[in-house]
């Protein structure tokens, strides 16, 4: 029981070292948006991006902390600062590619 506990501890302290969200690339009513609200989640995604790209600076608290008390919680930042900004740039092209459909 202990060791199941120690693990868990451990992976809660892993993963609660990711800061940026990682959005979804295809949302379930992108298909039903108007030009509007497609231009608006476009803006949405752009900002996602940003925000994943604004957390990969070590000059953030969160970076800094994980530099000072867990090493390896930086490495596992990094890499969801990758991921999330990808998904958030396909996000991006996915639905300029559905405006351009639908010929806004």
């Amino acid at each position: 029981m202990k060791k199941l506990f120690t693990i868990l501890c451990l992976f809660l302290i892993c993963t609660s070292c990711a800061i940026p969200k990682v959005i979804n690339v295809i949302g379930p009513n992108d298909n039903k948006l108007n030009c509007e609200e497609l231009s608006t989640e476009i803006t949405k995604a752009n900002q996602h991006a940003d925000k994943a790209q604004e957390a990969k600076k070590m000059s953030k608290p969160h970076n800094i902390g994980g530099l000072l008390f867990f090493l390896p919680g930086i490495g596992y930042t990094m890499a969801n600062v990758e991921e999330a900004s990808v998904a958030a740039k396909n996000r991006a092209l996915h639905l300029n590619g559905l405006k351009e459909k639908k010929g806004c």
